[in-house]
Parts: C-alpha cells; structure tokens; sequence
C-alpha cells in the first residue's frame, strides 16, 4: 500500500541516490558569521541592489516613462563595465575559502558599491539638477531633498561597508567600486540629459511606445507635484460631475 500511495515520495527518495554536484543561486545568496546579528543585518542590507531593481521593474511596468528605463539602462551599463574592470584586473576576494559558492572569483571593484554608488549619485544629480519647484513650498522642497540624498548616500555607504564586514572585499576593492560608480553615473546623467532627452519626444512618438503607452516626462520639472495636482483636479472634476447626475 506504501509505495502506491506516495509515488511522489518515493521518486524523491530514488533521485537522492544521483550523484550530480548541486549549486545555489549566487545571486541572492549572503553568508555572514553564524550568531553574529549585525552580520545578519548587514547581509540583507548587502542585497540593496537587488531590491533597487525589483523597484525599477516595477516602475516600468506601471508608469512607463522613458527616464525611468534610461536610468535602468545606465545601472545595467554599470555593471557591464564592473564585469569588464574585474576580468582585467583579475584581483582576488580576501577570503574566497569562505564564500565559495560566490559565482565570480574576481573581486576589483565591488559590483554592489559600484552599483549602489551609481544609483546613489545619479539620483543625488537628478534631485538637484533636474527637479525643480513647481509650488511656493521652497523650505519644505529642500528638506526633503536634503534627507532623501542623505538617506541614499547613506545605504550606499552601508552596502559598501557590509561587504567588507563580510569578508566579500577589501576597502579598497569597495573604494575604487564607488568612485567608478560616481563618475559612471556622472557620464549618464550628462548623456541622459544632452544626447538622450531631445530624443525622447520622437522615440515617445513611435509607434511601439505609443503601443505599450510608452510617455515622455522630461519636459515636466516635477512629475510628483504634477501627477498629485492632476489627479487632484481630475477626481473633483468627476466628483462634481456625479453629484450633478445623482441630483
């Protein structure tokens, strides 16, 4: 009765016998010392990069805007020339017998403080440079630019830092990742705005933008404040126009 109940079971049980070499996904996968919290800590925060992406997905697939997928571009842009640094310079982790399931062996520059520092620098150059006020709220406009900057340099610092902590690379090796980070999104950022943005009304203009209602922001100085005032005047509008009907 055994066997024929749990076929399932039992063909676990026959596949454990297997001898083929298994491997975990690298790509999440964070070891930090067995009973040590703030190794803990620092190891979800080491995983920064990978939740500034899921939230870039998410932008895309719900707003569309075309310097939303530049911005992602540039990140991606990033971690190519990360790849091509480390396969030229070929330095090795500090403590490779420690992490061994770390899918990449070479280790100069760190790709997550390179990353962090890209994303981190490119929004400081976006705050700054390409919002602007569009209401008489000036103090208010500056403070919470001012947190949100020191909050982004911040979490690049930590994520820096974590990997150190962690014995994934050396100071220096997290260093140089956030200087080339910095000038990699300082070029992207002035590629963005003189090469890229012209195009993005004729590229929104495409036939396969206005398909998957691909749009163009980047005439409009503070796309929060316009979205909320937008959307304010709209939902009074139609407001108004039911309490018309119902009376």
């Amino acid at each position: 009765g055994g066997p024929a109940r749990y076929p399932g079971k039992m063909a676990a049980v026959g596949e454990c016998s297997i001898s083929v070499p298994w491997k975990s996904v690298s790509l999440t996968h964070v070891e930090y010392p067995a009973g040590d919290l703030t190794g803990h800590l620092l190891a979800y925060v080491s995983l920064g990069p990978i939740f500034v992406i899921v939230g870039f997905v998410t932008l895309i697939v719900f707003k569309r805007e075309l310097h939303t997928i530049s911005f992602l571009g540039g990140l991606l842009l990033n971690e190519g020339v990360n790849w091509l640094i480390k396969n030229i310079i070929r330095e090795p982790r500090p403590c490779a017998e420690i992490h061994p399931s770390v899918h990449s062996k070479y280790a100069m520059p760190s790709s997550h403080s390179q990353f962090m520092w890209f994303f981190s620098m490119y929004s400081f150059l976006f705050l700054y440079l390409r919002m602007h006020q569009t209401n008489n709220a000036r103090f208010l406009d500056l403070l919470w630019r001012h947190v949100l900057s020191l909050f982004l340099l911040a979490v690049a610092f930590l994520v820096s830092y974590s990997r150190v902590y962690l014995m994934y690379h050396t100071w220096s090796q997290v260093a140089y990742g956030g200087v080339v980070g910095s000038i990699m999104a300082v070029v992207w950022f002035v590629f963005t705005q003189e090469i890229l943005t012209p195009l993005f009304p004729r590229i929104a203009a495409w036939p396969i933008s206005e398909f998957f209602l691909i749009r163009d922001t980047s005439l409009i100085p503070n796309i929060l404040w316009f979205e909320y005032t937008v959307t304010r005047a709209e939902a009074r509008n139609r407001q108004r126009k039911l309490g018309t009907k119902l009376q």
